[in-house]
This record gives C-alpha cells, structure tokens and sequence, in this order.
C-alpha cells in the first residue's frame, strides 16, 4: 500500500482533480506553510493558485461557470490541502458553504449575479451564525431585522467569522419578526441575509463594521473576525431564497456539508501527521536502532495508520450519502466527530514520537499540535455531534412496544 486513505471508484476525472491539488500542496504549500503560519501571514500567493486550478468553483454547476463536481471530489481536495496546511483549506470551506446555500436556496436572480463570481475567486464568501454570547445555541441568536419599506435594517454582533477582513460577501443569520408573530418557534423566524461588502477591516460598508483579527492559537493565517451590525441597510432582494422565516434550515443545509469539510481537514491533518511520524521514526535512532524499530513505537504507527483509514472511510461515506441526494446528518455528524477526535489523537502520538524536537517550532509537528484543537469545536462541537448522532438513532430505531 504506497499510501493511506486512498478512495476507491473515483472517475478518471476525479483522479486527475485530486491528483494536480496533490502536487500543488507538495510543491506550494507544504514547503512554505509553517513559515506563514508563524508568521500568521494570509497567503496570498497560495489563494491566487487554487483559483487558477478553479477550485473556488469546484462544486459550482457549470453553467454558471464552475467544475460542477460532487461533495465527494470536494471534499477529497480539501482533505489534500489540509494535507498542507489546515488554515488553507479553512479559507476555501466558507467560500463553498456560501456557494453551496446559494445553488441550493437562492433565487435565480442571486445565483446569476453570486455564483459566477464566486467560481472565478472574485466573491469571497464567510457566513455567521454565532454571537459573543452564545455557541452551538443558534436559537439563542439576538441579531435581528426589522423591515422598513423595501430595505431591513440589521442591528447585532456577530462572532467567529473565517475570512471575516477577506471575504466580498457574508450569508448572515438573524432574527426577523416580520410575518412571524410573537410565539413563532425561534428556529422558524430566523432569516438569512446576503450581504456585500470590502474587503479588509473597520467599516466596510456603512453600518457594517469589521474588527481586526482575532489572535487565535493555532488556525493562523486566515483571518477570523467578529461582524458589528449597525443600523446596516439591506435591500429586500438580497434575502436569501427571498422569503424570511428559512433561514435556520438554509444554514443548517450548508452545516451538514461544512461538516463532512470538517471531517475532510480532519483527515488531512491526522494524514500528515503520521506522515511525520513514520519519517521521523526512521530517521531518529535509541539504543543502537531507529525508534521505528521499537516495539512500542510500531504499535503507536499501527494505532495511527489505522484512525487515519477509519477517518477516511467515514468522511467518504458522509459525502456519497450526501451526493446521493439522501438526508446525511446521522453519517457527516458522526464522520466529523471521528474525524476530529482522531486528528487530535494522531497528532499528539506524532508529537510523542518526535519527543522533545516536537516542542520546538524548527519542527512542522509543532504547527499542527496547535491547529487540530480548533477541529474539535468548528462546525459544533464533539457534544453536538453525539446530540445529533443520537436523535437520529432514536429515530431508526424506535421502540415498537
């Protein structure tokens, strides 16, 4: 086996998609990535490659200027990059859950004037669910819109945007009352927005105002942000589907893929990772022998190339239930929390194996102890997962008494 996590009954076209975005980590990424990330420098040069290679289109149909590939090849792109760099395959992620939510919910007149823009890399996409004072709660948002003649005034602040300084346009959920009376469940007056912007940070568009990046641990180099709404004008055809009241579901659609994503970097890492283990197992040598000769240090490879299989089993069954057309909560929620629990476990045994070099910053393993922490809580976090594993089993399996 000349490597681990490989797919079967990928297209011809699939393998060539899969096997130029190899290449480019290998050669572009991996090489300059932890350099970056100390640096928590965006990489600029990087973004302007993957949109030549046309992956900011990668799932848009083609008549609108895209690949029109499935969540499978998407999601086996961004497990590459992830390969390279994590923060890399973060920038792209928001970009495609936007995409996907437009494709999926927007009106034709949206699609037409978003989607072409996006598949070329001229819109950047973030979306925002969160708020400072809540997480997983989504239903506790207070972010709201209130109509005023043929515009809605938003007021609210947002939290955790990725590529919140970056991005051209925000998908924004927010509270709407209007045509939703007093006692309406909160999940069903919540409403979606779809706001322009400038790049870059301080207001970027009257009323919308952009802090400077959050200093994060690890998951350095794209930016994340908090949003400020205020009194941030919004005409009523950039209200996503254009109808209020669906904005919970359309975000919960483009979750449920942003999950299977998740799972995908969660792969990516846990693969490099022992990558780097095995490598350094080989080089560095105790006792007379290389460390990889060790009895205790095989049975940490065997543990790690096997978490890594599991992983990518799981991520690519999420995505094919998904491309079927099939409801695929149970399978992504499932696939993100194996994935995560088990990058994290990866990377810590690729780190013991490195001893103390995998303390120093000289050494790559270093990087990605810190970034795979943020895969454990991006997209909900291991608590959600098993809510949500756990509703839908109750579901399937019913007791009949």
């Amino acid at each position: 086996m000349a490597r681990l996590a490989q797919t079967a009954g990928l297209t011809d076209i699939q393998q060539e998609i899969l096997s130029t975005v190899r290449d480019f980590v290998d050669k572009e990424i991996i090489p300059v990535a932890t350099e970056l990330e100390h640096r928590d420098e965006y990489p600029q040069a990087i973004v302007d490659g993957l949109k030549e290679l046309g992956l900011f289109g990668l799932m848009i149909p083609e008549e609108y200027g895209g690949l029109g590939e499935s969540l499978l090849t998407y999601a086996l792109c961004v497990e590459e990059i992830a390969r390279g760099w994590m923060s890399v395959s973060g920038i792209i992620n928001t970009h495609f859950i936007v995409a996907y939510m437009l494709k999926q919910h927007g009106t034709q007149e949206q699609r037409e004037y978003f989607l072409p823009r996006m598949a070329a890399g001229e819109v950047r996409g973030a979306f925002s669910m969160s708020e400072p004072a809540l997480g997983s709660d989504v239903s506790a948002i207070t972010s709201k819109a209130v109509k005023d003649g043929d515009e809605y005034v938003l007021n609210g602040q947002k939290m955790w945007l990725t590529n919140g300084g970056t991005s051209t346009l925000v998908a924004v959920l927010v509270k709407s009352d209007e045509g939703h009376p007093e006692g309406t469940a909160p999940h069903k007056s919540m409403t979606t927005f779809l706001v322009e912007k400038e790049p870059g940070f301080g207001e970027v568009r009257p009323g919308l105002t952009i802090p400077g990046k959050i200093d994060k641990m690890g998951y350095k180099g794209v930016d994340t942000t908090e949003l400020i709404m205020d009194d941030l004008r919004i005409p009523a055809n950039r209200v996503l589907g254009g109808a209020t009241g669906r904005g919970f579901y359309q975000m919960m659609d483009g979750v449920e893929v942003g999950r299977v994503n998740v799972a995908a970097r969660g792969c990516g890492v846990a693969q490099r990772a022992f990558e780097l283990g095995v490598s350094y197992a080989q080089q560095r040598h105790t006792f007379g022998k290389p460390i990889a000769q060790h009895q205790a240090i095989q049975f940490k490879l065997a543990e790690m190339a096997t978490k890594v299989e599991a992983a990518h089993a799981m991520m690519v069954n999420a995505a094919r239930k998904k491309d079927s057309g099939e409801r695929n909560d149970l399978e992504a929620g499932m696939a993100k929390y194996l994935a995560s629990e088990y990058c994290k476990e990866v990377v810590e045994d690729a780190f013991r194996i490195h001893g103390g070099y995998g303390f120093s910053k000289e050494y790559e393993i270093e990087r990605l102890y810190r970034e795979a922490p943020m895969l454990l809580i991006g997209e909900g976090t291991a608590e959600i997962q098993k809510m949500i594993i756990g509703r839908r089993l109750l579901e399937e399996y019913r007791f009949q008494g």
